[in-house]
């Protein structure tokens, strides 16, 4: 029945004139999604994007359901912009909804058409009462909502809408840096960057033989997941040798201050990274107060030595709002494998809540900070990283 899925989307809309960019940057992450599926095609009108489709639209819907940018998607029947065919489209749609309540919602975004809405309503709606038995109006409260959107294209009904992750489209508000642990974390940081337009490459900070190779792969299992969410499938991760720098580290004479001399020292791998690459921004996974390198002291320290935007999206999330989210983007039961990164092997038995800059700056005044970044930066590889979902079935 369903040949036409109608996709809606939500602050695209508020862009102005420069909406178009938005929208094709949607279409072309739908496109994407769509590879390799049947459909006719995609186009846009004003407020909407439309796909032709045949009877495969559950498969489609679902390739579509983590394209940021989507608010919503409805499979729908297009008809000419006649009272009849309406009618019958309407009929249609509904007989399989017998003994239910319902309403008909119409919007009539062409004005040329010579039905209001209103009338519209109570035109489709009586028409059906007459037609399906056991059917009955309820306004406030509806078992099936029949929704109508007189177009200028077309007539389109349908009664099932089904949402979509919102945001922005990614890729259409600049690159961003993701410090990429192996932890809960990160990754949902990654995830809502990527909701907000970012285009998203990882960093992940690697110390053989002090982290395992299990636990370099678990991060690029992790990057694996977050690349089905970048609207082309696929992510940049670079993994940075840390091994001399963890090494120098142990021996400092300031054991409490190890976990905030270690955060310096991988956002200036980051910083340099990101200017080489083009990134405009730093992202991290950082929860206010969650741990001692997340206190307000130390995130001021730590943060003294990039002159980068560092993003923090979970900055006023607690560990079970994360968890919840982490869970729904699929990246939790990969997160909690029992293989340590960096930032957990050498947590010292009394980490500094509240290190103050002068005391950091003495710490780091032992060691040669700029050969110990340059060396990390250049053992640094890169890996590419595909979409680990497979939607199809």
């Amino acid at each position: 029945m369903y040949r036409t899925i109608l996709v809606k989307y939500g602050e695209i809309s508020l862009k102005g004139k420069n909406r178009s960019q938005f929208e094709d940057i949607l279409i072309k992450n739908m496109s994407h999604a769509l590879k390799g599926l049947d459909y006719q095609k995609i186009s846009k009108a004003y407020g909407r994007i439309y796909i032709e489709c045949g009877e495969n639209w559950e498969t489609i819907v679902r390739a579509l359901k983590r394209v940021f940018g989507i608010v919503s998607l409805s499979p729908a029947v297009k008809v000419e912009l006649d009272l009849e065919a309406i009618k019958e489209a309407a009929l249609r749609l509904m007989q399989q909804r017998a003994n239910t309540t319902f309403k008909v919602q119409a919007r009539r975004p062409n004005k040329h058409f010579p039905i209001g809405s209103m009338a519209m309503n109570q035109e489709i709606g009586g028409h059906l009462l007459r037609n399906i038995p056991g059917l009955s109006v309820d306004v406030h409260h509806p078992e099936t909502e029949l929704n109508i959107e007189i177009r200028n294209e077309g007539a389109y009904l349908y009664h099932t809408t089904i949402p979509g992750p919102g945001g922005l489209p990614a890729g259409c508000a600049g690159k961003g840096l993701l410090l990429l642990s192996g932890g809960i974390d990160s990754p949902v940081a990654g995830y809502l960057s990527l909701k907000r337009g970012v285009t998203v490459e990882g960093l992940h900070f690697h110390s053989y033989p002090f982290t395992s190779e299990r636990s370099r792969q678990k991060v690029i299992d992790l990057a694996h997941i977050l690349a089905d969410y970048t609207g082309q499938g696929r992510m940049r991760l670079w993994i940075a040798y840390f091994t001399e720098i963890q090494k120098a580290l142990q021996k400092s004479k300031y054991p409490d201050l190890n976990i905030t001399l270690m955060r310096r020292m991988m956002l200036r791998i980051a910083t340099k990274l990101a200017q080489r690459e083009g990134a405009l921004a730093l992202i991290t996974g950082d929860s206010l107060g969650q741990v001692a390198s997340q206190t307000m002291e130390s995130l001021h320290v730590i943060n003294a030595v990039t002159s980068i935007p560092v993003l923090r999206p979970l900055i006023g999330h607690d560990k079970q709002e994360i968890i919840d989210l982490a869970r729904k983007i699929g990246t939790y039961e990969t997160s909690i494998l029992p293989y340590e990164d960096c930032c957990t092997v050498f947590v010292p038995k009394n980490p500094a809540t509240k290190p103050r800059l002068e005391q950091v700056l003495a710490a780091e005044a032992q060691y040669d900070v700029d050969a110990l970044v340059d060396e990390a930066l250049a053992k640094t590889e890169s890996v590419a990283v595909s979409s680990a979902v497979q939607i199809f079935s």
